[in-house]
């Protein structure tokens, strides 16, 4: 049996700062830069967003970060799963966590944005299962065929997995 615990941190963390790296570098190898909004270690240590690691038995397996955008509106950011954990159920286990907290905080609606080629289509994946659309650009984003963006309903979510 393993010890999973999704806890607030630090993105600023050793091991952390390493695993954010490699999400930069997945998101520019696969993006053109224009089309790149991930964010790097610095403008994820502010007060709007709120950053968590997944850690298996200690061990730093996944982050994800939600950032407030007004009172009733969050994003998912920084959505990323170390290579060797994939297909183990912690991007799963981080997305109900962020919604969870939404929740807790009074959020009404989640959005994001991630990439609308091939390498991203397990996260489009992972974030339909857990009810997001696809929807307009939200926020600063603009229209762009290398991005998607989604939306979820929190109330609309509420009734469909309880």
């Amino acid at each position: 049996m393993h010890d999973d615990r999704i806890i607030r941190e630090d993105p600023r963390s050793g091991d952390i700062t390493a695993l954010l790296a490699r999400h930069l570098e997945f998101a520019h190898a696969h993006s053109p830069g224009e089309d790149v909004h991930a964010l790097d270690v610095d403008a994820l240590a502010v007060p709007e967003i709120l950053f968590f690691s997944f850690r298996r038995d200690g061990v730093l397996l996944g982050v994800g970060a939600l950032r407030l955008l007004d009172d009733h509106h969050g994003e998912l950011k920084a959505m990323h799963t170390a290579a060797s954990a994939r297909g183990q159920g912690v991007g799963g286990a981080m997305v109900a966590h962020l919604l969870q907290t939404a929740r807790e905080i009074g959020l009404e609606r989640v959005s994001l944005e991630t990439g609308a080629m091939d390498a991203f289509a397990p996260a489009r994946s992972l974030y339909t299962r857990y009810g997001f659309e696809v929807c307009a650009p939200f926020a600063d984003y603009v229209e762009s065929p290398n991005s998607t963006c989604m939306t979820l309903e929190l109330n609309d979510a509420e009734r469909r997995f309880d």
